[in-house]
């Protein structure tokens, strides 16, 4: 899992596509040590894997009011490669789910807030999907 992300930020250096910057050790918000992180106040996600920050940060939007991504400590429980949202009849590509009633890393606007959903641009969606594992852990500030 994570050797595939080091592949893929070395091919991307190699042909000129940017990796986002990693954060430095203070800007780091979470706890946690594997899995993801999201600080819903700055709009903002890591990877991170064996205590150090592998991926981010990377902007995101996240549930507008009404419709707030929760906070806490939640497993990753499923992925779904191209997934659809039944209620908001729209597209959930790269989903990586985290609680049980739905809430997902997925591919989705970076200027319209979700529904409670955390959206990410193309390229962060697919790393995200490809280095979570099921029961990792993602950790949500505010």
């Amino acid at each position: 899992m994570r050797i595939l992300g080091t592949v893929v930020a070395a091919l991307a250096l190699a042909t000129g596509f940017a990796i986002p910057a990693q954060a430095a050790a203070s800007d780091y918000p979470c706890t946690i040590a594997e899995g993801a992180c999201l600080r819903l106040s700055t709009n903002e996600a890591w990877l991170v894997f064996n205590g150090s920050v592998s991926y981010g940060p990377v902007p995101v939007t996240h549930g507008r009011p009404g419709y707030e991504t929760p906070t806490g400590t939640f497993p990753v429980l499923r992925k779904v490669r191209n997934d659809w949202s039944i209620p908001y009849n729209a597209p959930m590509p790269y989903s990586t789910y985290f609680t049980s009633d739905g809430i997902a890393f997925h591919e989705g606007s970076l200027t319209d807030p979700s529904h409670g959903c955390v959206h990410l641009s193309n390229e962060a969606a697919i790393v995200f999907y490809d280095n979570l594992l099921v029961g990792e852990q993602v950790q949500v500030v505010p």
